[in-house]
């Protein structure tokens, strides 16, 4: 796909990007499956934002929160301001705002962060973290304590006709936000910045050697992380109208850390895919179920245990067995395996919703799952899931052996074609 000076398969890909991003709200039309679009669209940014950092710079963080959550503090300031007619900017313009003050804070705590590597990086991301949120709490004057602050997005005359009241006017803003940032952080992992970055993940001792400051590296790659992670907060500010604490808060730094981690931290594309899966278990999953954590956190296990690189890696995966044309044959033990799966997910489903049911006080114990109406306190539902859970997990036990012995078996052939 290569035709100089064109890459033709990038330019397909980042036009198919565009068409999904407009034709998306066409296809799921209904107000909760726009909700969903636009908080996918912010956590995609913070998710990308967040692999700058630990992806591309070897930097585990606990406290990324920070950057998007400050950006949003002083976004939501900026857009009341202007609800005063103290201050203009234009509402699609705010993100920018909101960017601007996490490159500033970013640059602040970069200067302190950045100094160590590693655990001590780590660590000492957790604390500002933890100081940050402190600082929100005692400080209510600026950060509205508890509560927040609220704000109101339809300010101001409309903006080319635009108001952003309706949420499909705010579903396109993120939208139109959300594709110049992958954009623009793709093109940043292609300059000499980007490209260090990646040597001073994998050896920083050799990146010293041939001259470079890897402190220097890392304070940079942090700053325009915030950056973007500010973008984020801003585009939060204006879909919620709201700004806790919250925002900055570690269940909130811990979240992206799940997405990235989900989708593929080696890969670019990764957090793209775990923000999209991390978005549907909080907005989508917790809507039906109060489990939705257990979930979560049981989909994190099996991805870490069995596919540590994420999503993204399954996919990849693929590719060499596609273009052997052999992907036909993995496509029955696949079959099976999910099957397998689906039945086992099923089993563990009725168990753990009974077992919440129970543990609610005055709750009703009659439940209704798969089309089925049962109560919690009977033995029989218990017995039924159980077995169902049971069967589940033997099938796919033998159908991930069935899928392994096959894939085994096309990776060696794939090898020995190789010159």
């Amino acid at each position: 796909m290569r035709y100089q000076p064109l890459n033709l398969g990038r330019w397909v890909l980042w036009s198919a990007t565009a068409i999904v991003f407009v034709v998306a709200p066409l296809m799921f039309t209904e107000s909760f499956a726009l909700t969903l679009l636009i908080q996918m669209g912010t956590m995609i940014i913070f998710a990308l934002s967040y692999n700058m950092l630990l992806g591309q710079g070897g930097m585990l963080s606990f406290g990324h929160a920070v950057y998007s959550g400050l950006g949003a503090y002083i976004t939501v300031h900026a857009l009341n301001l202007v609800g005063k007619g103290a201050f203009y900017i234009p509402v699609p313009l705010l993100p920018l705002v909101g960017g601007l003050a996490g490159l500033v804070f970013g640059v602040l705590f970069g200067y302190v962060t950045t100094r160590r590597a590693g655990t001590t990086f780590a660590m000492i991301s957790l604390g500002i973290g933890e100081m940050v949120y402190a600082c929100v709490l005692m400080f209510p004057g600026f950060f509205g304590g508890e509560a927040g602050i609220s704000t109101n997005r339809v300010v101001g005359q409309p903006y080319l006709g635009l108001s952003f009241g309706p949420a499909i006017q705010v579903y396109y803003l993120v939208a139109l936000w959300c594709f110049v940032c992958i954009a623009a952080m793709f093109a940043l992992t292609q300059t000499p910045l980007g490209r260090m970055a990646n040597a001073v993940r994998d050896n920083p001792e050799r990146a010293e050697f041939v001259g470079y400051n890897t402190q220097h590296v890392r304070f940079l790659q942090l700053a325009l992380s915030a950056f973007f992670a500010g973008v984020a907060g801003g585009l939060s500010c204006i879909n919620f109208e709201i700004v806790s604490a919250e925002n900055v808060s570690a269940i909130r730094s811990g979240g992206v850390l799940l997405a990235t981690f989900i989708g593929g931290v080696p890969f670019f594309f990764g957090p793209i895919l775990g923000a999209v899966v991390f978005i549907f278990f909080v907005v989508a999953l917790s809507g039906f179920t109060k489990a939705w954590l257990l979930y979560l956190g049981l989909f994190f296990l099996v991805m870490v245990l069995y596919a540590p690189g994420g999503i993204a890696s399954l996919l990849l995966m693929q590719i060499p067995v596609i273009r052997a044309r052999r992907f036909g044959e993995l496509a029955a033990p696949y079959v099976a395996a999910f099957a397998a799966a689906l039945l086992a997910l099923a089993g563990l489903i009725g168990i753990v919703e009974m077992v919440y049911r129970l543990s609610e006080q005055g709750a009703r114990t009659e439940l209704a799952l798969l089309g089925f109406a049962f109560d919690a306190r009977d033995l029989a539902p218990w017995i039924a899931f159980g077995a169902i859970l049971a069967a589940g997990l033997a099938a796919l036990r033998r159908a991930t052996r069935w899928l392994g012995a096959r894939w085994s078996s096309i990776q060696q052939d794939l090898l020995a074609r190789q010159p």
